[in-house]
């Protein structure tokens, strides 16, 4: 640690994003990175106490402060009414949050939170390095690029959308270092399935997916006599629906909390193509069927998938195709190994493991510099 005025320095990190995990989690990896090289550092998140990060950012040991903002709905809503009162409002309370904890850099990973408390930052003089974890740069990465002194993204593709390309850095998304792959035959036995057998995994997000599950719950017959294993994470909201669907070789579960371990056991993923996930499966190169979810802001999903797609490195399935061409495309991918190992090839290409620690290292640099 460096002396500062002769005193020891201070480094104070300030975090803003959330509402999914997708925009949470790669500012927590960035986080916990900077904590392994610094421990004293101080961080603090800002965000809504009422989306994702309000739960797990404290639970995680992180300082949390909340501010008012809540997104704007793409429908009619009363809650529109109120969106601008509550920006203005987020942003003087983002201003004061700033002014108490002088961040010498600010982060931002997407989401509403991420505008007002951002643009409180660079109001500030704190360095801004923002994060893009999808193909398509969301609103308040589009907003806030001119405060920016370093954007990194998760797709060449995203280049295209933004203006300042010299701030610009194909980096990859953040990913946890708790994410590992472990050993299958283990993996597969934590779950009490065959290590013999094909284990497709299907994952639709902490709350579910509709169609997802649909398709899923009408091949129960396919998946006997096909002889395949499936681990299925139907979303909270689902699972009273379908848990009486599990079986020796159905894993039925609301939620799969041991992800590293339903990772590994697989052989094909079945998901939706949120940034969070795209990044785990290049992180431990998984083979996965793709399907966009059509109800996201300016069909971002859609275009994360493409850009894999495009490279052979996942199949894309639209959502509205799902159900009448999923028995199909698992029987021609699920048991041709050469497939399945080109898919794995052309993941690993694009993976970028040491994205955290890239960007934890930026921001180490420029609080040095502050």
């Amino acid at each position: 640690m460096t002396e500062y005025d002769g005193k020891k320095k201070v480094y104070r990190f300030l975090f803003a994003g959330g509402g999914t995990g997708g925009h949470l989690f790669p500012a927590v990896a960035v986080a916990e990175k900077i904590k392994s090289k610094i421990p004293d550092a101080e961080i603090l998140f800002v965000g809504s106490k009422s989306k994702i990060e309000g739960k797990v950012v404290p639970a995680l040991g992180f300082r949390f402060s909340p501010i008012w903002i809540k997104g704007f709905r793409r429908r009619f809503s009363v809650q529109n009414i109120l969106f601008p009162i509550k920006l203005i409002v987020s942003l003087m309370q983002s201003i004061a949050i700033n002014m108490r904890f002088k961040p010498q850099v600010a982060i931002g990973s997407g989401g509403y939170a991420a505008g007002p408390a951002i643009y409180a930052s660079s109001l500030l003089r704190a360095k801004v390095i923002l994060l893009e974890q999808n193909s398509y740069p969301g609103v308040t990465t589009r907003m806030l690029e001119k405060y920016a002194d370093e954007i990194h993204i998760s797709f060449e593709d995203s280049k295209k959308y933004l203006k300042n390309v010299e701030k610009i850095f194909t980096t990859g998304t953040p990913v946890r270092e708790s994410l590992k792959s472990i050993d299958k035959t283990s993996a597969l036995k934590n779950f009490g399935l065959d290590p013999l057998k094909k284990t497709l995994l299907v994952l639709g997000g902490s709350l579910g997916a509709a169609s997802i599950n649909e398709a899923v719950s009408g091949l129960i017959n396919f998946f006997m006599e096909k002889d395949i294993q499936v681990i299925w994470q139907t979303g909270n909201y689902y699972f009273p629906k379908y848990k009486h669907l599990s079986s020796k070789n159905i894993i039925v579960k609301d939620f799969i909390k041991e992800m590293n371990f339903a990772y590994s056991a697989c052989d094909l993923l079945l998901a939706r193509s949120g940034a969070s996930t795209i990044a785990e499966l290049l992180t431990l190169v998984i083979p996965a069927i793709l399907v966009p979810s059509p109800n996201v802001a300016a069909n971002h999903q859609y275009f994360n998938a493409k850009s894999l797609a495009d490279k052979n490195a996942a199949i894309l399935v639209e959502d509205y195709l799902l159900k009448d061409k999923l028995s199909e495309i698992l029987s021609s991918v699920l048991f041709d190994d050469e497939k399945l190992e080109q898919l794995k090839i052309n993941a690993r290409k694009l993976s970028k493991p040491d994205a955290a620690e890239i960007i934890a290292n930026r921001a180490i640099k420029f609080a040095e510099e502050s």
